[in-house]
C-alpha cells in the first residue's frame, strides 16, 4: 500500500479535469482513442460499470430529479471520472450525474479518464474523491473513514490529512458507527443531524442513547439543548456510580486497608466528586516495583 499512497500523494489533483501542478493539462476530445489517459471524452452510458466502492448508499429522488432537469436545460457541466476496464469503463466518481443523465435520456456523457492500476488504489480514490466532492450524509462519511482505515490501512491521522480535516473530526465521526441502528438510520434519512448524533454518542450505554434520541425527536431539541441534556444525564450517572462504589466498597480508609494487605505496601485512595478518583501505590526499590508488577500481571491473567 505504501507505493500506492505515494502515487496518490497529489490527492484530488489526479481526479479534477483542470490544469494542476505536477500533472499535464487534460486533453479534451469528443471520442476515445482507447488508450489515452487524462483526457475528457464523451463515452456511452451503457459502457460504464458502476463503482463497486461507491460510498454513497442513499440517493435522494427529489435531488436526482432536480439534477435531471438541470442536465436537460444546461447539459453536463462537470464530467464524471472513470478508469478503463475490459470492454468499457468503471466509474470512480459522479454516480448522481450518471443516474440523472440516464434519466434525462442521454446516450453519452463527458468523462475524465485516469489510470488506476489496482483495486486498492481504486478504493482509495473513490472514497477520498467522494468525501471531498459529494454530499454524503454523516453515516456515509463515517463508513468511508472506516473503510480507509480497514481496507487501505490508513491511520486516523492519515485519513485526516488526506481529506483536510482535523483528526478529532475523524474520531468523532467514527463514533457514530457505534450508535444503535435506529439512530444511524435517522441520520441517514435526515431526521437527525450529525451534531445531534455526535452528542448522543457521548453517552455510554445503548438504553440511554435511545432514550435521549426519542426526546430529541419528540421535543425537537437543538444540538445545544441536546448536548446539555446529555451532559446532565452523564453527571447523574457518574454520581450514581460513585455512590454505588462507596456503598459496596465501604469507607476510603477501609478500602486503603484492604489494598494495603493485598499488595503489602502503602496505598492511598483519593475519591473526587462524582465517583471518580485515583489509587496511588507506593514502592521502595526496583525489586519492590518488580514484585508489584508481577502481582498485577497475575491479576490480569
Amino acid at each position: 500500500m505504501s507505493k500506492n499512497k505515494l502515487a496518490l500523494g497529489r490527492g484530488l489533483a489526479s481526479l479534477i479535469p483542470r490544469p494542476v501542478p505536477q500533472s499535464p493539462e487534460p486533453i479534451q476530445q469528443m471520442t476515445d482513442d482507447g488508450s489515452a489517459d487524462q483526457v475528457i471524452v464523451h463515452v456511452a452510458l451503457d459502457k460504464i460499470e458502476r463503482n463497486p466502492y461507491q460510498p454513497r448508499a442513499d440517493f435522494d429522488p427529489v435531488a436526482l430529479d432536480e439534477l435531471k432537469r438541470s442536465i436537460q436545460e444546461r447539459g453536463i457541466i462537470q464530467p464524471i471520472t472513470v478508469r478503463r476496464i475490459a470492454g468499457g469503463y468503471q466509474l470512480i466518481s459522479g454516480e448522481r450525474r450518471m443516474r440523472a443523465a440516464r434519466s434525462a435520456g442521454l446516450q453519452k456523457i463527458p468523462a475524465y479518464i485516469i489510470r488506476v492500476a489496482t483495486n486498492e488504489e481504486m478504493l482509495e480514490l473513490a472514497l477520498i474523491e467522494n468525501l471531498q466532492r459529494e454530499h454524503l450524509n454523516p453515516i456515509e462519511i463515517a463508513i468511508s473513514y472506516r473503510r480507509l482505515i480497514e481496507e487501505c490501512s490508513f491511520t486516523q491521522e492519515e485519513v485526516s490529512q488526506r481529506i483536510g480535516k482535523d483528526r478529532s473530526t475523524v474520531t468523532n465521526m467514527l463514533r457514530l458507527l457505534k450508535l444503535p441502528e435506529t439512530i444511524q438510520n435517522a441520520v441517514r434519512k435526515g431526521e437527525l443531524s450529525g451534531g445531534h448524533a455526535r452528542a448522543i454518542a457521548g453517552l455510554e450505554d445503548t438504553a440511554s442513547q435511545l432514550a435521549i434520541f426519542k426526546k430529541a425527536i419528540v421535543r425537537g431539541l437543538s444540538v445545544r439543548q441536546l448536548e446539555r441534556l446529555v451532559r446532565e444525564r452523564g453527571e447523574k450517572a457518574a454520581a450514581k456510580r460513585g455512590k454505588s462504589i462507596q456503598e459496596s466498597a465501604g469507607s476510603i480508609p477501609a478500602v486503603e486497608d484492604r489494598l494495603r494487605r493485598l499488595l503489602s505496601t502503602r496505598v492511598h485512595v483519593r475519591q473526587q466528586h462524582g465517583g471518580k478518583g485515583e489509587i496511588v501505590v507506593e514502592f521502595y526499590s526496583a525489586d519492590d516495583l518488580e514484585r508489584l508488577l508481577e502481582l498485577f500481571e497475575n491479576v490480569q491473567a
